[in-house]
């Protein structure tokens, strides 16, 4: 089914940036779309941005004009620029993508942001 790894999460202050990636192995399956999902405490995994199979994009609204998604065909990976954080952006970020075999996940990496 494949394997997804997510890197780049950390501890930032508001108006901070970061940059996420996720690495997905040869065996994943992504033909439909490469997504970020989020996860705040005690709460479900909120949808954050996609980036389809031919190169359109999807955002949530509260990280529209601050997110930018963007994929490395080549490196089979894909990056989630995460500009002007604020600290409701806190949360645990989860890489997904959807193929013929359905939907894979990776582990989750931990962004905080402080005020």
């Amino acid at each position: 089914q494949g394997r997804l790894a997510e890197s780049g999460g950390g501890s930032v202050q508001a108006g901070g940036s970061l940059r996420l990636s996720c690495d997905a192995s040869r065996d994943t399956d992504c033909t439909f779309d490469m997504s970020w999902y989020r996860q705040f405490p005690g709460a479900g995994r909120d949808f954050v941005s996609s980036i389809f199979s031919g190169g359109n994009t999807n955002y949530a609204d509260s990280v529209k004009g601050r997110f930018t998604i963007s994929q490395d065909d080549a490196k089979n990976t894909m990056y989630l620029q995460m500009n002007s954080l604020k600290p409701e952006d806190t949360a645990m970020y989860y890489c997904s993508c959807a193929g013929y075999g359905g939907r894979v996940w990776g582990q989750g990496t931990q962004v905080t942001v402080s005020s």
